[in-house]
Order: structure tokens, then C-alpha cells, then sequence
């Protein structure tokens, strides 16, 4: 592309290079012709000067043939006579030849004049015009300096915008990202708070469910207990004489054995399950010893609180 723009461009520099040229040998040619015309002039001035000098010598012939008296006279002043002619024609020519030269002499100075007066008219035209043109080069690139230096500041001013707007859109995501997140805490925050009364409902529903099922095999346990004890009696009355009172002391104590239970119930969940199938061996061999003894029969008591 570079090679193309100088390619275009070289052609008209040489072209005006070569204008210079031939303005200045133009000029040079101009002179030279002037001075040979001049030149010329001179010589064809000396031929006029021996044409005239030719003329005079020869009417001099012809007034000294006149001046003569003699038989031949008339012929040599004939002769003069045609001298003088010819030498008239010659300095007529000559004349002729030195007023031609001085007119074309004049000629080439008015056309030299008239040149170089154009040739300095086109000067002073050109010099205008260059003149004109460098000040409207110089007002073309103020022109492109404002059109520039507005341009600059508009795009600092876009690029500012930008920035700006950037800027907000960061800020409004950031803000955007952080109303997520706290959302989110929070939606997480109730959810594991609803996990946790789940989990504590659930934990008390288990404990619910697990006391009562305790409850029930500590009541299975005592009524498992009780059954024998009340067998190993009804079968030991006869043999004891104190029997009744052993009935009426299991009966006395029967309630607060309950009661003990009931307390103790909840503690002693695994005690039940594991020493109530000793509990129902128990209550036959205690009675028995009581009976025989004549003490009270213990053995439901005893049987009570351990269920």
C-alpha cells in the first residue's frame, strides 16, 4: 500500500521538478535568442555601413566621370551610374536587413518581456495559491486538532460512563448477591430450626412412646409377679394358722408397693425385663419360709418394688 501511495505520489513531484527545469531553460533560451537577434543586428549593421560606403564610392566615380571632357567619359559615368545603382540596392537590402533584425529584436524583447511578466504573474498566482492553501491546511488540521481533542474527550467521558455503569452493575449484582445469601441464611436458619423442633418433637414422642412402653411392661411385670404370690398363698393357708394376717400385711402393703413402682418405674426398665422371670420363682419359696416361720409373708412386697 505504501509502495502504491509513493508510486502516486513521485510522478507529480518529477513532473513538477521537470516544469522547473524547463521554466529556467525557457528563460535561458529567451536570453540567448535576444542576444544573438542583438548579434545579428551589429553584423548586418556593418554590411549596411560598407553598403553605404560602397554607395558613396561609387556617386564619388560618378561625379568625377561627369567632371570629365572626354570621348570615353560619357561611358565610364554610364558605368558609375549603374555602380551607384547597385550599390544602392545593397545598402537598401542592408538597410532593410538591420530594420528587420531591430524589429524582430524588439519582437523577442517584448515577448520575453510579456513572458517573464506572465511568468511572474503565475508566481504571484501560484504564491497566492500556495499561500492559500497553507492556510487552509493550517485551518484543516486546527480543525482535525478540535475534532480530535473533542473526540478524545468524548470517549473519556464514554469511558467514564462505562466505568460508572460497571461500576453500579457491580454493586447492584454484590448487593443482589448479598440479599441472596442472607435470604438463604435465613431460609437454611428456619429450616434448621423446623429440623431441630422436628428432631426434639420426635425425641419427646420416643421417650413418650418408650416410657409408656415401659410403663406397660413394668404393669405386665407386677401382674407376671403378683399371680404366684397370690397361688403360693391361697395353697399355704391351711398349714399356717397366721395366714390371714399375712393377707391383710400384702394387702397393706400392696398400695405403697404400687406407689414405689410407679416412682421407680422409669429407672428400672431393664431391672424389670431381667429379673422378672426370678421374681415369679421367688414369691412360692418365700411364702413357704414365712409360713413355716410364722412370720408375714414378704414375698409380693418384695416382688412389687423389683417389678
Amino acid at each position: 500500500m505504501a509502495a502504491r501511495k509513493q508510486t502516486a505520489v513521485n510522478p507529480v513531484a518529477g513532473l513538477e521538478q521537470q516544469l522547473a527545469a524547463l521554466k529556467t531553460q525557457l528563460a535561458k533560451a529567451r536570453a540567448a535568442h535576444a542576444a544573438d537577434a542583438q548579434k545579428s543586428i551589429a553584423g548586418l549593421v556593418k554590411e549596411a555601413a560598407k553598403a553605404g560606403a560602397a554607395l558613396k564610392a561609387a556617386q564619388g566615380k560618378v561625379a568625377a566621370a561627369g567632371k570629365k571632357k572626354t570621348p570615353g567619359s560619357a561611358k565610364l559615368v554610364s558605368s558609375a551610374k549603374a555602380e551607384v545603382a547597385s550599390a544602392k540596392k545593397v545598402a537598401d537590402s542592408a538597410k532593410a536587413a538591420v530594420a528587420n533584425a531591430k524589429k524582430e529584436v524588439a519582437a523577442i524583447k517584448s515577448a520575453n518581456k510579456l513572458a517573464a511578466a506572465h511568468d511572474k504573474a503565475v508566481a504571484k498566482a501560484e504564491g497566492a495559491v500556495a499561500k492559500r492553501l497553507r492556510a487552509a491546511d493550517k485551518k484543516t488540521a486546527a480543525k482535525n486538532k478540535v475534532a480530535a481533542k473533542k473526540a478524545a474527550v468524548k470517549a473519556k467521558l464514554a469511558a467514564k460512563k462505562s466505568a460508572v455503569k460497571a461500576k453500579a452493575a457491580d454493586k447492584k449484582r454484590a448487593l443482589k448477591a448479598k440479599a441472596t445469601a442472607k435470604k438463604a441464611a435465613a431460609k437454611k436458619k428456619v429450616a434448621d430450626r423446623k429440623a431441630s423442633l422436628r428432631a426434639k418433637a420426635a425425641a419427646k414422642k420416643t421417650a413418650a412412646r418408650d416410657k409408656a412402653a415401659a410403663k406397660r411392661n413394668a404393669a405386665a411385670a407386677k401382674r407376671a409377679a403378683a399371680k404366684p404370690a397370690k397361688k403360693a398363698v391361697a395353697k399355704k393357708a391351711p398349714a399356717s394358722k397366721k395366714a390371714p394376717a399375712a393377707k391383710k400385711a400384702v394387702a397393706k402393703k400392696a398400695p405403697a408397693a404400687k406407689k414405689v413402682a410407679a416412682k421407680k418405674a422409669p429407672a428400672a426398665k431393664k431391672a424389670v425385663a431381667k429379673k422378672a422371670p426370678a421374681a415369679k420363682k421367688a414369691p412360692a419359696k418365700s411364702a413357704a419360709t414365712a409360713s413355716k416361720r410364722g412370720r408375714k409373708p414378704k414375698a409380693a412386697v418384695a416382688a412389687t418394688p423389683a417389678a
